[in-house]
């Protein structure tokens, strides 16, 4: 009798499909497609000079910037030419932008702490986009005793890992080091000598500075 009934009783139609069989038996339902997205829950796209604003605003927190520098900026973030250099010339209006103010601050910094010359000084300003005759006005007040004596410190740091260097050897590391700072040969070799002669290393008086 039962297995009469059993014949005539439809197949269920995930008969055969093991994975089909799993899912009838659990209920386990399908994930849910995500909703829609709701544009008046998004809100409008961001303005795009408020975005620059605020990413000059961000570049300037904490220090100065040269103009180049704030527009390399803007373009790396895909910022319009013709808005960015709307921006920056409002920010120069405000004195937010400056590159006289930001070559004083960067020379004022870089030659005492880096202890570096007029030449290595302004080659950082070049890069930096600063104009060269701004530049110029920048580096003449550095005084020429500070940057003299800037040389000197320098030179004592490094000869106390030069006292088993023969004095040649130590001349021209002592020189090759201030011409990275930036330092003209003669001023360099001059304070070489001395600072050798006062470490009572009297050799270094005869080396040429052509050699």
């Amino acid at each position: 009798m039962s297995e009469a009934c059993s014949e005539d009783r439809p197949a269920p139609d995930w008969l055969g499909d093991v994975g089909a069989g799993v899912d009838a038996w659990t209920r386990r339902a399908s994930t849910p497609a995500p909703p829609p997205e709701d544009a008046v829950a998004a809100g409008p796209p961001a303005d795009a000079e408020a975005v620059a604003r605020k990413i000059l605003l961000d570049q300037l927190t904490g220090q100065a910037r040269s103009r180049k520098e704030l527009a390399d900026k803007l373009a790396a973030k895909d910022v319009p030419v013709d808005l960015a250099t709307r921006l920056l010339d409002r920010f120069e209006e405000v004195g937010l932008v400056d590159d006289a103010a930001f070559a004083r601050a960067w020379v004022g910094s870089r030659q005492p702490g880096k202890k570096l010359a007029r030449r290595a000084l302004a080659q950082e300003l070049r890069r930096k986009g600063v104009d060269d005759e701004v530049a110029r006005e920048a580096l003449d007040e550095i005084d020429p005793a500070a940057e003299e004596e800037a040389a000197r410190a320098l030179v004592r740091k490094k000869l106390r890992s030069l006292a088993r260097v023969d004095d040649v050897t130590a001349t021209r590391r002592l020189v090759g080091m201030l011409a990275r700072k930036g330092y003209g040969s003669g001023l360099a070799f001059a304070v070489v000598r001395e600072e050798l002669s006062a470490a009572g290393r009297d050799e270094a008086e005869g080396i040429d500075p052509a050699s």
